[in-house]
């Protein structure tokens, strides 16, 4: 027979963001594998719960039979420790973490240490715990988890031709791209502020990522934009569908990912399979996620070294060239979501408690 999982995600499961597309990719993986997976999207609110949210997630797991595998996103787990506890007994339960609800950008200090006692109540309440980088893993420690309950399975990336402008540099307008929600950690402020001090050079930045999960500092960014009379050079483009996206990779010279933080910063592989070099910072995973031959690196929230990096590849031809062969050179050592999908169904299939095999772990993080 054949084995089976339910994986558990907080609203919408096709949204096109990093933590969403690694669950999807990964059902994709474990389907191909023979798996037979079921994926729920909750309503409500997340990932502070409201009514609603308890109840989707309390009624998701009431479901599910005795002894079902269940893997459960962070995002959905997190607020909600009385649920999973108390199914803790009869499902086999795996905590799924891109990133500690804690880490989020812009929370206050009570927010942050109600989401800090209630990740590690709920992370306290499962068998087993699948983090996306050696990062978020260690990161765990804080919430009480030991590394022997904690398999790393980063993300792969599916197979990309090489981008036609970033190959060729057909023109000397440098073509920018940024995928990103646009959130305060995704640091879409801190770009803009980088870029206006750049308005000599010949630049266009599109910024794709959607605009409503935090609507009020959207519009901030959509208005400090138009006072800095810089509307038509960042384009805020939103969501786009996964041809569109596609495209926007194949016709950019160099990816920009500005985030204060991130678990493991998906975009930043996806962006060097097309053999994309990356300006980005060195927020949370990000210090190990871009190769140091593939593009620049800057300390978070820091516009003054953004536009240092970003002026010193407008400027110097060579850098330009440098770092595109880093990046081809990193494109070929990437893991595809084949291997990552074997990763993790190996994670599943392990006894809670039992140290991840070390062979696993290499291949799913090519450490």
């Amino acid at each position: 027979m054949s084995p089976s999982l339910t994986l558990i995600v907080a609203g919408d499961p096709e949204q096109f963001t990093g933590g969403y597309l690694y669950d999807a990719r990964i059902v994709e993986a474990l389907r191909r594998q023979d798996w037979n997976v079921e994926v729920i999207g909750l309503e409500g609110s997340f990932p502070e719960p409201d009514e609603t949210a308890a109840q989707a997630l309390e009624e998701a797991l009431a479901r599910q039979p005795d002894g079902t595998r269940v893997v459960i996103d962070g995002l959905a787990m997190g607020g909600l420790p009385e649920i999973v506890a108390a199914h803790r007994e009869r499902l086999t339960l795996t905590a799924l973490i891109h990133h500690p609800l804690a880490d989020e950008t812009g929370l206050d200090p009570a927010q942050r240490t109600r989401f800090t006692l209630s990740e590690t109540l709920a992370l306290g309440a499962v068998g087993r715990i699948i983090a996306t980088s050696p990062y978020t893993a260690r990161r765990l420690a804080d919430f009480a988890v030991p590394a022997e309950r904690v398999a790393v399975i980063e993300p792969g990336v599916e197979p990309a031709p090489l981008a036609r402008r970033g190959a060729d540099d057909p023109t000397t307008r440098q073509h920018l791209l940024c995928v990103a929600t646009v959130i305060p950690r995704k640091g879409h402020d801190v770009l803009l502020e980088a870029l206006s001090r750049l308005r000599d050079r010949d630049w266009q930045c599109d910024c794709i990522g959607a605009l409503d999960r935090d609507k009020d500092h959207a519009a901030t960014i959509a208005d400090e934009l138009r006072e800095q009379g810089l509307e038509g050079r960042i384009r805020l483009l939103g969501e786009r569908s996964p041809d569109a996206l596609r495209e926007a990779y194949q016709n950019a010279d160099l990816f920009i990912l500005p985030s204060r933080y991130e678990g493991y910063g998906m975009v930043i592989t996806e962006a060097l399979a097309r053999g994309l070099p990356v300006i980005t910072t060195t927020g949370g995973a990000l210090a190990h996620t871009l190769p140091e031959e593939a593009g620049l690196s800057v300390p978070p929230d820091d516009p003054e070294a953004l536009a240092d990096a970003l002026q010193r590849w407008f400027d110097d031809p060579e850098l330009r060239t440098r770092l595109r062969d880093g990046a081809g050179k990193a494109r070929s050592a990437l893991k595809d979501w084949h291997a990552a999908g074997q990763a993790f169904a190996a994670a599943l299939l392990r006894e809670p408690g039992d140290s991840p095999d070390i062979s696993t772990r290499t291949e799913a993080s090519g450490t």
